[in-house]
């Protein structure tokens, strides 16, 4: 009896000290993880920006005088010589001596303005046509694999970029001999009351062919010369206007990818920088702080048919591709933690947290690039807190 008696003690002192070694033993933490992963990567810069006409004029009276009442209306199509509105001459100011010398200025003036739209159209021309023949280049060392796809897209983007500017050297051209029309009729119609004739209604008649954009003097009154009385442009040809922050502005390049989304669609809109404004202007924010803003002109690549119930001044989110790469490690930037003079991360090996130091490349949102230190499918803790210590247990959920 004493036997089984020492014997029930021994085992219940053992299992009462395997009772608190188990207790006191550290638990395993319980983390969250992911695979280190490749894939595509794009880093961007976000700003909203908004629709507007590339060709968009706006006609003006040629002439001081009394403008009749517009009876166009806003989306109305105009063709080109079309009359967008008729004045009658002031005699008091075609009689007057300084008003017919200004106006034969005018003329001058305008006669000027032809010539060099002309200049700059032989010109775009002349760059377009260099641009197609770089293509047709660009396009024979693609098929033999000397240049990249990236190589090749940036030429068609030039050729587009240069197509457009000779097509709006071209309406200038349309522009600059319309104005001068004007502007020898107002002196034209000064001239005849001079001799005694009777006046004549000065017609103000369309550039282009285009559609109303705006009415800025619907009706009949007195107008001055140079006010404005209605704009016109062709909603076919729009651009996007963005405003971005100047430490931004130095990272896009002309030709850069844009990517537009939000814009009513869900379907993403695909573009290309056109234009960096060489100058900022300070704009303050909803917060009430001083910005420097630069605006960034950017062209829509995707065909007409997608975008085509998008009009002047409709909002769309731009992101500017600034940097992309194809087959890139990642995880997500929540996973690093400071260690030493660089960057770490928690790798899960056989149930243990395992400090592993990382060099980092590209930031993307909540994603970053990882150039050395981990391999793609290591389990890295996604979110390390001060529980988890090298070599510690860990469990993932």
């Amino acid at each position: 009896m004493q036997l089984r008696a020492r014997i029930g003690i021994t085992l219940l002192g053992l299992a009462l000290a395997g009772g608190l070694v188990y207790g006191f033993m550290p638990r395993a933490v319980a983390v969250d993880a992911a695979p280190a992963i490749k894939g595509p990567l794009a880093v961007t810069i976000e700003e909203e920006g908004k629709t507007r006409v590339m060709e968009r004029y706006v006609v003006s009276a040629p002439m001081s005088g009394y403008a009749r009442r517009i009876d166009l209306r806003v989306g109305d199509a105009v063709k080109q010589g079309q009359v967008l509105a008729e004045i009658e001459p002031a005699r008091s100011d075609a009689l007057d001596p300084r008003s017919r010398a200004q106006a034969q200025a005018q003329v001058n003036a305008a006669q000027a303005s032809v010539a060099a739209a002309r200049e700059n159209a032989r010109a775009a021309a002349a760059q377009a046509d260099l641009a197609r023949q770089e293509l047709q280049r660009t396009e024979s060392l693609r098929k033999s694999n000397f240049i990249s796809e990236q190589a090749l897209d940036k030429t068609r983007s030039e050729v587009s970029r240069t197509k457009a500017a000779h097509l709006a050297s071209e309406h200038a051209i349309n522009v600059a001999r319309f104005e001068l029309e004007m502007t020898r009729a107002a002196l034209a119609k000064s001239s005849s009351l001079q001799t005694g004739k009777p006046a004549e209604t000065l017609s103000v008649r369309a550039p282009v062919d285009a559609h109303v954009l705006k009415l800025v003097h619907e009706s009949e009154g007195t107008v001055q010369a140079g006010q404005p009385l209605i704009e016109i442009g062709n909603p076919e040809t729009l651009e996007v206007v963005v405003e971005v922050l100047s430490t931004h502005a130095v990272q896009i390049a002309p030709g850069s990818k844009v990517l537009l989304d939000r814009w009513g669609s869900s379907e993403t809109l695909q573009g290309a920088v056109r234009i960096i404004e060489p100058a900022g202007f300070t704009k303050v924010s909803a917060l009430g702080v001083e910005e420097q803003r630069v605006r960034v002109i950017a062209d829509i690549t995707s065909p007409r048919e997608i975008w085509r119930r998008l009009g002047d001044s409709y909002r769309v989110e731009a992101r500017f591709v600034v940097w992309e790469g194809a087959d890139v490690l990642q995880i997500p930037a929540s996973a690093l933690f400071k260690f030493k003079q660089g960057w770490a991360v928690f790798i899960v090996e056989n149930g243990r947290a395992k400090t592993q130091q990382v060099e980092i490349g590209q930031r993307a949102g909540l994603i970053v690039q990882v150039l050395s230190g981990i391999k793609a499918g290591d389990q890295i803790i996604t979110h390390p807190d001060d529980k988890i210590v090298d070599g510690g247990r860990v469990k993932v959920r």
